[in-house]
């Protein structure tokens, strides 16, 4: 498909987002071109949409949560069997690792000093068709759909959240936001045995869905005291908490609802830093870490967790549009005026013309 254009979105600077015509991506040995069937619309990118997230800087072709089918394949494959097949149905992880630095070697490749993500330092899935490394694709069952399939990057991250929480089945967790990380942390809680889980958000439509996907509690922020509420409701705090929000006071309420000696996990990219009350995490031990992405054990659960139903993308949460509203999907979104918690663009590009790219370089 050499010289030939797609559509795709292109982030032009803060709230700046248009639809145009792109060079289609050409292959690198070992890569494959996909057919971009659903994209969904991640948080951090709001928060790049909006000028606040330093690790992307526009031009730029976002997206990095996706699904879709193979186009073409290049030589020098790493995958092999069904995933490097064209027509293959696909997604993939966006974190392309080195393998080879202390990081990666010492089982942290999420943490990589040679890492790149897609969508943020190459071109992204916001397009008719992206480039990854065949490596990066783990098929997807012929019963689950693309959309389903785009939420294995969201799930994973989550999973690694409630993993870092170390919360046990018999404690309690508090998770802040129910945003779809928020909501996906609950569902791989859950998975974890863990019953005693309370979510609080700013929105009752978002409330709902974490009540109808098995929260014990839920509170609503706008309207209480989210520290007043814990400590009244269960004396002494929590014994883990997962911020998936990431604004200053969300991660202050973190700290002030644990229980002395209790965890809190930081997953949410909101706010780039933040003024915390340090000495009084000091003086109760609160251990706080941070959750970054995934490693490929963290994305294979996800997508197990996927095919079992145990995150399914229902119309109560998740809306699906074409990749011509990204544009005022993203205004929505980051103005709260979404219906859904998750947005996921659907390109829908056919395969017509699908062949085998072969690049000697």
């Amino acid at each position: 498909m050499e010289n030939q254009m797609m559509q795709a979105l292109v982030w032009l600077g803060p709230r700046d987002m248009v639809q145009r015509a792109e060079p289609v991506p050409q292959l690198a040995a070992g890569e494959v071109l996909i057919s971009v069937g659903a994209v969904g619309i991640c948080g951090s990118e709001l928060s790049g949409f909006l000028g606040h997230n330093s690790l992307r800087v526009p031009p730029l072709i976002m997206g990095h949560e996706c699904a879709g089918q193979v186009l073409q394949v290049t030589e020098g494959l790493f995958a092999t069997g069904e995933v490097a097949k064209i027509g293959a149905r696909v997604t993939f992880n966006p974190l392309i690792v080195c393998g080879t630095c202390d990081r990666c070697l010492a089982g942290r490749s999420n943490l990589c000093r040679r890492r790149q993500l897609v969508g943020a330092h190459r071109p992204g899935g916001f397009a008719q068709y992206v480039a990854v490394p065949a490596r990066q694709c783990y098929p997807l069952p012929e019963h689950l759909s693309l959309v389903a399939g785009s939420l294995a990057e969201p799930l994973a991250c989550s999973i690694r959240a409630v993993v870092h929480s170390g919360v046990k089945p018999q404690e309690r967790l508090l998770i802040l936001g129910a945003g779809p990380i928020g909501l996906c942390a609950l569902a791989a809680a859950q998975v974890q045995g863990v019953e005693e889980i309370i979510v609080s958000d700013l929105a009752p439509q978002r409330l709902e869905i974490a009540k109808r996907w098995g929260a014990r509690e839920v509170i609503n922020a706008r309207e209480q005291d989210v520290v007043a509420f814990i400590q009244e409701r269960y004396p002494g705090g929590v014994n883990s908490v997962i911020d998936a929000v990431g604004a200053t006071p969300v991660r202050a309420q973190a700290i002030r609802a644990v229980v002395p000696g209790g965890r809190v996990v930081l997953i949410g990219l909101h706010d780039e830093e933040s003024v915390l009350p340090a000495n009084y995490m000091i003086r109760q031990e609160i251990t706080v870490i941070g959750s970054f992405a995934y490693t490929d054990a963290d994305f294979a659960k996800a997508i197990d967790l996927l095919v079992r139903g145990v995150v399914q993308p229902s119309a109560d949460w998740l809306e699906e549009r074409p990749l011509s509203d990204g544009p005022s999907a993203f205004a929505e979104l980051v103005e709260g005026k979404a219906r859904a918690a998750k947005i996921v663009l659907t390109p829908a590009i056919p395969l017509d013309g699908a062949t085998e790219h072969h690049n000697e370089n």
